[in-house]
């Protein structure tokens, strides 16, 4: 059997096999209908990677609060409506995965690069106040580029927002979710926290690496609490900042030992994201490192996401011991079948769902 489609257990949940879906933002909910609220675009983009063969999805940011929002057309998981949206989706997937598909939803707060234009908006930047935004919160008052700046936060914000990520996780178990996700990468809140680069406190929540750290840690805390123990958790992080001064592997390291040690159960290694001045190398498998180094040295599974497209690509990924799970993001996007192809191409037998099994491929895809 490839090692792509060996089957992997975390805690309670039994993974058909390594291939997920990445968590992709799709800037579609409708303010006016509900702000926050996933709707039939959601269902049918997380419907298709389950009947395409994905034994894990995970859904895009899922804002824990209205401030921690991307943009006034990202998703959230702060209020009973949203968690009834969400729980139709779950339903669906767990109806309609080719491969008994499992969902998980990203848990996050954007920070300082909250309250900004969707992509396809045609404008760019923070979002004026006469079109839906918001003043945004960080660390400290440092703007992202081409952003607003936002208001450096005080310990008792601080604090709630370890309390709104908990809440958070209990409404995702309510919502049917099978695995919560932590977002501490890509530039956002607790990434921002953890970065010299972008963190220049000096009380607790700032300063060295254990009180940059302290966020994150205090997250991972509380959703452990707040979700069944029979729960996996994971979290996703930026293992380089990609900049002078910035985050680097050995920290990296060291913040993925202390999260396993305190109930983390896969590391979802990423990259970059908190500053705009970023000097990325970037090519198939460019961070296939990271989790591999993650993986070894913290003694932690690790998933590995970034250029990787082809089955070959995934396939060496995992056989090597680069990472336990690949997650592949665009390469989904152009096929949600991806999976399906893949498992043709390595010689593996995945099932289809039933409505498509007569177009199961013979000599080719």
């Amino acid at each position: 059997m490839p090692a792509l489609f060996e089957p992997l257990a975390l805690r309670s949940l039994e993974l058909r096999h390594r291939g997920w879906v990445s968590p992709m933002c799709q800037y579609s909910c409708d303010p006016d209908a509900g702000p926050g609220v996933p709707n039939d675009w959601h269902l049918m983009h997380l419907g298709s990677f389950a009947a395409g063969g994905a034994a894990l999805i995970l859904t895009e940011a899922a804002a824990v609060n209205p401030e921690g929002r991307i943009s006034p057309r990202d998703a959230g998981i702060y209020n009973s409506e949203q968690a009834a949206a969400w729980h139709r989706i779950t339903s669906f997937v767990h109806r309609h995965g080719a491969v008994d598909a499992k969902i998980g939803v990203q848990l996050a707060h954007a920070g300082r690069k909250a309250s900004t234009y969707w992509p396809f908006s045609g404008q760019r930047g923070s979002v004026e106040a006469s079109d839906g935004g918001w003043t945004t919160v960080a660390p400290s008052a440092l703007a992202f580029e081409g952003y607003s700046t936002p208001s450096a936060m005080t310990g008792e914000q601080i604090r709630a927002v370890v309390a709104d990520f908990a809440a958070a996780a209990s409404r995702a178990v309510d919502a049917g979710f099978d695995t919560v996700e932590i977002h501490g990468a890509h530039g956002y809140l607790l990434h921002q926290f953890q970065s010299p680069l972008t963190n220049l406190r000096t009380d607790e929540w700032g300063g060295d690496e254990d009180r940059r750290n302290r966020l994150t840690l205090a997250v991972v805390d509380a959703v452990r609490a707040a979700i069944p123990d029979s729960m996996p958790l994971l979290l996703r992080i930026s293992a380089s900042d990609w900049a002078p001064g910035g985050i680097g592997l050995p920290e990296s390291i060291r913040l993925a030992r202390q999260a396993a040690e305190r109930g983390v159960d896969l590391i979802d290694v990423s990259s970059g994201g908190a500053v705009a001045h970023q000097k990325i190398t970037v090519g198939p498998g460019y961070q296939t490192g990271f989790a591999a180094a993650i993986r070894k040295e913290a003694g932690v599974p690790t998933g590995t996401v970034g250029l990787l497209t082809s089955a070959g690509q995934a396939e060496h990924a995992v056989a090597t011991g680069q990472a336990d799970a690949v997650l592949i993001a665009r390469a989904a996007l152009r096929d949600p079948h991806w999976w399906l192809r893949a498992a043709f191409e390595l010689g593996h037998d995945l099932p289809w769902v039933p409505q498509y099994e007569r177009a199961l491929p013979r000599r080719s895809f």
